[in-house]
């Protein structure tokens, strides 16, 4: 027997996505290695509505990838199967006062590089151009309004 999603309220799509992506907590992150698509989870060290700050170590090769293309893609998947992609473009943070702020707020940036200034440090803002949520195994997007 097919699996029957929850109907979906067009007006509750914006609350239904971000519900998933506060359950949901770790997405995957696409990227791209010259025409090899690359997908990887990401814990993102901030979220504010559909913007997502992801760090990153400068000799990773997600930053490798990001530099050369920094269209990316992020997706949620909360285990009843909704999912939420953001579409984007990963900003490069330079502003230190940024940067020190999201330290202060992630013991495991502290644990992992020793101090902000490190030059490991890269700090991503992912800004979307476009966001979608679906219901379960709908198989049907429905475009979230920016």
């Amino acid at each position: 027997m097919k699996p029957e999603p929850a109907p979906v309220n067009p007006d509750d799509v914006a609350d239904l996505a971000l519900a998933t992506i506060a359950e949901a907590k770790f997405p995957t992150l696409a990227t791209i290695d010259g025409d090899q698509p690359r997908l990887r989870p990401v814990s993102p060290v901030r979220t504010d509505g559909f913007t997502v700050w992801v760090a990153s170590l400068r000799s990773s090769h997600k930053t490798g990838e990001i530099e050369a293309n920094a269209n990316v893609e992020l997706c949620y998947m909360t285990q009843g199967h909704d999912q939420v992609r953001i579409t984007g473009v990963a900003d490069t943070i330079e502003d230190m006062a940024i940067k020190q702020d999201i330290w202060d707020e992630n013991p495991l940036l502290r644990m992992f590089l020793g101090s902000v200034d490190n030059p490991e440090f890269v700090l991503y803002k992912v800004v979307p151009n476009r966001v979608r949520f679906m219901r379960e195994w709908a198989l049907d997007y429905f475009d979230v309004e920016l």
